[in-house]
């Protein structure tokens, strides 16, 4: 496994980092703990450290899994990545209204983004509790709440960074304004995007404020939630619950188009004995300005083949010709 320190702290991640959304079962049609937690423990096995995960995943369910999955393993060999600002559980309706949806069990929820300041405290206190630990190497905001000053949650996590519950702070989802305006607050370390070969969109801004900033960006969903992989084909059968049969990336032509794709940059992959997907990872961590890759995984299977895109070395040539495939995508 390689290790890459985040920003210009002294926290240092393993480039493929276990995403933990899946291991919780919300939105990808349930989850089987056991799995998950294997899944987890194989992929520290293999050099995995660092896990991101969230208390929405699961509303809970996975901060638990991975809670269980790292007992018994030295807390300072693990990296715990964990965010705030999802409030599925507020008295009344707070701060931006996210999304109706149901738990693991269909009931009805409805989500907000909120990240007032005794709501961060809160929710690092309750994650804390579930993570079976007493401090998270990162904490970040998941998505802009627009009704709370940047100020106000960022000084919240400030005092958490005091108090030595938290480490470093990182954002999700933010623009490079409004990661300028967190800055003034408290040291960010990294940016957390959605990013894949098929999504470039942080490319145009994003990409160019970390570079100049010495923030690193941990890319999610680098194999497009499994598009990817290759094993995605118009027609696939989603099971029920599973967010991504309604995605436009899950839709016929755009499969179609990325299959073509896929098809191109079929030939390095076999050169390499690898997986389409495994070469889509190791293409990601060597894309200018992507510091970590996060990549789920439902059992220890796929958590250990996540890993060893790791042993896949690409010439200059060979990244030259996927990145000019990518790019006129």
């Amino acid at each position: 496994m390689e290790y890459r320190k985040l920003g210009n702290s002294e926290l240092e991640v393993s480039a493929i980092t276990f995403g933990a959304w899946a291991a919780g079962g919300w939105m990808w049609g349930s989850t089987d703990r056991k799995e998950a937690i294997e899944a987890i423990q194989a992929s520290y096995d293999v050099g995995v450290t660092s896990i991101d995960t969230a208390p929405i995943y699961g509303q809970g369910t996975s901060e638990e899994i991975v809670g269980e999955a790292i007992r018994g393993i030295s807390r300072d060999k693990v990296q715990l990545l964990t965010k705030f600002g999802m409030r599925w559980d507020l008295d009344s309706a707070k701060g931006d209204f996210a999304m109706h949806t149901k738990d693991n069990n269909g009931k009805a929820l409805d989500v907000y983004r909120y990240a007032g300041k005794e709501s961060v405290i809160y929710e690092c206190e309750q994650s804390l509790k579930r993570l079976g630990t007493d401090y998270i190497d990162l904490y970040q905001i998941h998505w802009p709440d627009s009704t709370t000053p940047i100020s106000e949650t960022f000084e919240a996590v400030s005092r958490l960074i005091e108090q030595g519950k938290v480490r470093y702070a990182g954002v999700c989802n933010y623009s490079s304004t409004q990661m300028a305006e967190a800055q003034q607050i408290v040291d960010l370390v990294s940016n957390q995007v959605p990013f894949s070969m098929v999504n470039l969109g942080i490319e145009v801004e994003t990409v160019p404020y970390c570079i100049e900033n010495n923030k690193s960006i941990l890319a999610y969903s680098p194999l497009q939630r499994g598009l990817l992989t290759g094993k995605i084909h118009p027609g696939y059968s989603f099971q029920e619950g599973d967010h991504r049969a309604s995605l436009p990336y899950f839709q016929p032509d755009f499969i179609e188009k990325t299959n073509v794709l896929l098809d191109k940059i079929k030939p390095i992959a076999d050169s390499k004995n690898a997986s389409l997907g495994q070469l889509v990872l190791r293409w990601t961590i060597e894309r200018t300005g992507i510091t970590i890759a996060l990549a789920g995984a439902r059992n220890a299977q796929q958590a250990i083949q996540n890993a060893k895109s790791i042993d896949i070395q690409l010439t200059a040539e060979e990244i030259e010709t996927i990145n000019r495939l990518v790019d006129s995508f």
